[in-house]
């Protein structure tokens, strides 16, 4: 069986891309948590090339890159990519597109699930990636008609997007009709309902996550459990 390496679900948007694409795919594996600042990484580094995560481990395979890792499961399993080949051009491109691309959005709007924050600052160079995110997520559910970005069906796409839902969340990002509509089918997809619930459960906090996200914006709600008193807290000095 397939093991899946993946960080904490309320910070690791790269791990929730391959783990909502094969939960909702229904793709076998084994989930494998290491958590920020903690033991088990040094392990890790010795058997992944880059040493971070997401990472699938099949038998004696390493894949470790969360596109690599999609790419990976779709020449073994049905159901990744769209059927309908123009579906699936323009799925490969968008998902592209968001792997290597979004600086801003990625820099000014880290992850947080469990968290709502209002931003100090909408940067001209952020307001054209939400806007292009928009434009988008608009022509996939325009062009082929379904409730997903390319069609009727969850498939790697939406997982590359999922992300940006959570981070549209917790930003209280300001959309159109149709991308707020997509947001809502997209929370309540099972696998990101699960994802979301488990990031609230966890109690342990990065410092520098929570230095990250405390320095961009105001909190307004804290969602999730109260943190481990062994965490390391912002302003404290780290363990790592």
């Amino acid at each position: 069986m397939y093991e899946l390496y993946i960080a904490n679900k309320n910070y690791s948007s790269w791990s929730l891309r391959p783990w909502s694409l094969m939960r909702e795919a229904g793709i076998p594996f084994t989930e494998r948590l290491l958590v920020f600042g903690r033991s088990g990484w040094e392990e890790f580094r010795q058997r992944s090339p880059a040493g971070k995560v997401p990472c699938l481990m099949d038998g004696s395979t390493v894949v470790w890159d969360s596109l690599a890792i999609v790419e990976y499961l779709a020449e073994r399993h049905g159901g990744v990519w769209p059927e309908d080949p123009i579906a699936r051009a323009f799925a490969r491109c968008a998902a592209a597109e968001m792997h290597s691309g979004f600086a801003e959005l990625r820099g000014r709007c880290p992850m947080s699930c469990g968290m709502r924050m209002r931003l100090h600052e909408i940067t001209p160079a952020l307001e054209r990636d939400i806007a292009r995110v928009q434009a988008l997520w608009s022509e996939g559910l325009a062009r082929f008609g379904g409730g997903f970005l390319a069609g009727a069906r969850f498939s790697a796409i939406d997982a590359f997007f999922a992300p940006v839902v959570f981070r549209f969340q917790t930003y209280g990002i300001a959309l159109t009709p149709a991308c707020a509509a997509y947001v809502a089918r997209m929370l309540a997809v099972p696998s990101l309902k699960q994802w979301y619930a488990d990031g609230l459960a966890e109690t342990f906090r990065d410092e520098a996550h929570e230095v990250e996200i405390l320095a961009l914006g105001a909190v307004i709600d804290d969602l999730r459990q109260p943190a481990d008193p062994g965490s390391p807290q912002p302003g404290a000095s780290s363990s790592r």
